[in-house]
């Protein structure tokens, strides 16, 4: 119990230090260094908040695989993870809004008919939001079964946030195709751990 106490700050450390990094880049942008975030401020901060919110939603995903391989215990953390990567998001999203728009809202209607990859993104922080909101465990008391059949929503999102990611590259596709293979790693480690998968292959072997 002590080990568990230990390492958890620490990963509440590890998620928390990029904004942190932020927030010390921010005070020296604000104090006068035009460069503090790149030649692009306002574009830097938005990718910089989002690909961080991809980083910890792929850590989240990634626990339970890492998991059947290691004796601690991992998936304890997972809901600190995904809720980090939701914060994330919630801050990408309010970047965009507020240094690319400059808090137009007619702006922002206009993007999400005209730019899909906004679409895409919002639909993904639209599906990430009741995942935040009963992530408490009273909420997985209340919900009971329901709650897992909820909280399945994080892989359609998850699909919904790298789509996200390929419709606004346009010339170096390398680090979203990185992603986008882990993510089908991910995914097909599910499948060939489920229960269904698991019963077919047994099917197959006794017949």
């Amino acid at each position: 119990m002590l080990h568990r106490r230990i390492k958890k700050p620490l990963v509440f450390l590890c998620a928390v230090s990029p904004f942190l990094y932020f927030c010390w880049l921010f005070i020296q942008y604000a104090n006068g260094d035009p460069f503090a975030f790149g030649a692009d401020p306002g574009k830097e901060i938005v990718l910089y908040l989002g690909e961080w919110a991809l980083i910890l939603l792929m850590a989240t995903l990634a626990l339970t695989p890492l998991q059947s391989v290691m004796t601690v215990q991992l998936v304890v953390y997972r809901r600190m993870l995904g809720l980090f990567s939701f914060f994330y998001a919630v801050l990408h999203m309010f970047s965009y809004f507020v240094f690319l728009l400059g808090l137009d809202f007619a702006g922002f209607w206009a993007d999400l008919e005209k730019r899909p990859y906004i679409t895409v993104g919002a639909l993904a922080l639209f599906g990430m939001t009741p995942l935040a909101i009963t992530s408490t465990k009273g909420m997985q008391r209340k919900l009971g079964s329901s709650w897992k059949k909820l909280h399945r929503i994080i892989y359609p999102v998850s699909f919904l946030v790298i789509i996200h990611f390929f419709l606004q590259t346009r010339s170096d596709f390398t680090e979203v195709l990185m992603y986008s293979a882990l993510l089908a790693w991910l995914m097909g480690f599910r499948a060939f751990k489920s229960k269904r998968f698991q019963e077919s292959i047994n099917t197959l072997k006794s017949t």
